[in-house]
């Protein structure tokens, strides 16, 4: 999963701290496991990990895996322009990779359109092994 860089200047010092936490990690992590990573920095409280990421999730800096209540750092910063954005998790070791495909977003809005149907938001979850673990 490669990085890409977003502009973080803006945030508060706790949505950094939670932002690098995940940016950092190799794999998804939930609200309680980013707490637990920063108590040395002064996180006490899961409120204060939720809030940052309401509003790391707001920014479209990080994402919410469904299926693992668990949040990754986006890699793919256009993802919000492309509106269609999919994860593929590994179950053995963890990773996820995340990236967007044009012919799955204009079949969804196909689907969409010909049902009146108004998407806000897609975000496809597929699990398996990745090729190192397969």
């Amino acid at each position: 999963m490669g990085k890409h860089t977003h502009d973080t200047t803006d945030l508060t010092r706790n949505q950094s701290l939670v932002y690098g936490a995940l940016e950092g990690s190799d794999g998804p992590l939930s609200a309680y496991a980013i707490l637990d990573e920063l108590r040395e920095e002064g996180l006490r409280a899961p409120l204060q990990v939720y809030r940052a990421l309401e509003r790391l999730l707001e920014l479209g800096l990080v994402h919410r895996l469904e299926s693992l209540n668990a949040f990754v750092a986006c890699s793919h910063p256009a993802c919000e322009e492309d509106g269609t954005v999919a994860f593929a998790i590994c179950e053995t070791c963890g990773k996820v990779f995340e990236f967007t495909d044009i012919e799955l977003k204009s079949r969804i809005g196909a689907w969409a359109k010909s049902n009146a149907f108004r998407p806000r938001k897609t975000a496809i979850e597929i699990r398996g092994l990745c090729a190192e673990c397969a």
